[in-house]
């Protein structure tokens, strides 16, 4: 998923480790057109970016898979829902070329104790606050790389969403009040004594609300890190991952979180 070797991955913390021969006996009766020989068990191997669903590289004689699971445990909510991950990558990658191919969803948590799904491996170097060891770009090619990793947002944005089967996604009108009101409440929640209250920075946000536009797809991620290059022209993007949070909503708040990310 980054790099043309193990791309970041390496072994397994023990808390995360998974029944690998049940995982493979059933995904070796389940997928479809997965693009290996799923006969053999494959090495598992963890990334270890991300911080909130788990995602392993499964090495197999041929070729690579990547799974994704949520942790173990209690999960707040619709937080951590495979099936849902798994329909967006799905019903997008139908569109949009630089979604990863989906090849199968477990919800039987029997299995390997949670939900789980596979998908497609895309190898390239992702960037992040620096250039991938191995990529060399001059400021041209940099502004070239930045246009062209917009453009998948652009994309994204233009997908005809009635077209698209996601189009219950969203909640209806309202969707910067929600974000507003949600974000607001998590942070007087998760506040500790030594930070500030931001009483006015919310107030302003409350009181300073733009009226709603078309709602669009978004990915609500958007950012250098989930965004995989193309090996032989690194100012081609390839691939755009992390799906767990897209929804439907403000184009704007998609390119405002960009932008936040992108100064960093």
């Amino acid at each position: 998923m980054t790099a043309p070797d193990s791309g970041g991955a390496r072994d397994g913390r023990p808390e995360d480790a998974f029944d690998v021969a049940a995982m493979a006996a059933w995904l070796a009766t389940s997928a479809q057109d997965a693009g290996v020989d799923l006969a053999a068990s494959p090495e598992v191997r963890q990334f270890s970016g991300g911080v909130s669903n788990l995602t392993y590289l499964l090495r197999y004689p041929d070729g690579d898979l990547i799974l994704r699971r949520p942790p173990k445990g209690t999960h707040a909510g619709g937080a951590h829902d495979m099936a849902r991950e798994h329909r967006i990558q799905t019903e997008l990658g139908r569109v949009l070329p630089y979604v990863p191919r989906t090849v199968a969803l477990c919800e039987d948590a029997g299995v390997i104790g949670t939900p789980f799904y596979v998908m497609q491996r895309l190898t390239g170097p992702i960037p992040r606050q620096e250039l991938p060891r191995g990529v060399d770009l001059d400021r041209d090619q940099v502004a070239a790389l930045c246009r062209n990793v917009l453009d998948l947002l652009v994309g994204l944005h233009g997908v005809d969403l009635a077209g698209s089967g996601l189009a219950d996604l969203g909640k209806g009108p309202g969707y910067v009040r929600r974000q507003v009101e949600g974000w607001s409440q998590r942070y007087r929640r998760a506040r500790t004594w030594n930070v500030g209250t931001f009483g006015s920075v919310m107030t302003w946000l409350a009181e300073n609300q733009p009226a709603d536009r078309p709602h669009t797809l978004v990915h609500n991620d958007f950012r250098f890190d989930n965004v995989v290059l193309d090996p032989a022209g690194p100012t081609r993007p390839i691939g755009l991952l992390d799906w767990e949070l897209a929804t439907v909503g403000d184009p704007l708040m998609d390119l405002a979180g960009a932008l936040g990310y992108w100064v960093q």
